[in-house]
């Protein structure tokens, strides 16, 4: 049988052996206390390489992207959001259903950006027959197209300071727009970064963002049981990403 090159998505690669070298030597603790020592590293790693002030780890991107919905916004309270993006149409309905969050999705335009008027056109006015209007979450690719860093920066102006980004893909985005991660993300209070799809580890996700945010953060992965006990193996797996694999993105963008 020849080698079948599986295309159906990024979230279906194998770790490297080198990454599971690391894996398998790696230090652990008991994470939901705070003392693994390489989900630690991971968290460090990670905030210096985005500009924030604090990462943590979740085992999957949707998890991470929830709580991050749920430590913006309290019960009731909406975020604006597109049609297209994973948050609203791929991730069961978790903002509604677990975080008791009203979306108001606007619809994405051809090349994967909401048009800012509408989004603006979309906030509420300060009235108990509305819901509050609490948070604008951007994802930085769409089905592969990769939203600029021009549209970004009106976009966090547009929000003054209360906008989350999706960035599932977001190496793959500065690798296409040739800029790091850190300026691409300038000016959003929090960042998701998945680690398993482009980057290759088996599973992770890390949020950043303030250390108060990421402290709400670490209460909502509780409750949505994403405490982790010896986690430093996936953690591992995401250092080893960082170091070895955001490099080589072009050549997958190439092929």
């Amino acid at each position: 049988m020849p080698d079948i090159v599986d295309l159906r998505s990024d979230t279906v690669t194998r770790p490297s052996p080198g990454m599971r070298k690391a894996m398998l030597e790696a230090e652990v603790g008991d994470d939901v206390f705070g003392d693994d020592p390489t989900v630690n590293r991971l968290q460090e790693r990670a905030a210096e390489i985005f500009g924030f002030e604090a990462a943590l780890l979740f085992p999957s991107g949707t998890q991470s992207n929830l709580a991050a919905l749920m430590s913006h916004c309290q019960r009731g309270d909406e975020v604006i959001l597109g049609m297209e993006a994973h948050s609203y149409r791929y991730e069961a309905g978790g903002l509604s259903v677990l975080g008791s969050i009203q979306p108001q999705a606007i619809p994405n335009r051809p090349d994967g950006t909401l048009d800012l008027a509408e989004v603006e056109a979309a906030i509420k006015p300060d009235d108990p027959h509305f819901a509050r209007t609490r948070l604008l979450a951007l994802e930085n690719t769409i089905t592969g197209r990769v939203l600029s860093r021009e549209y970004l920066g009106r976009a966090v102006e547009l929000a003054k300071r209360r906008i989350h980004l999706d960035g599932a893909r977001v190496f793959n985005a500065a690798a296409q727009l040739k800029m790091t991660v850190k300026d691409l993300c300038a000016g959003f209070d929090s960042v998701s970064s998945c680690l398993s799809k482009g980057l290759g580890a088996p599973a992770g996700t890390v949020l950043l963002g303030h250390k108060e945010f990421i402290q709400r953060a670490k209460r909502a992965r509780k409750i949505l049981g994403g405490g982790m006990r010896q986690a430093g193996v996936i953690a591992a797996a995401g250092l080893y990403a960082l170091e070895n694999n955001v490099d080589r993105l072009k050549v997958d963008h190439d092929n």
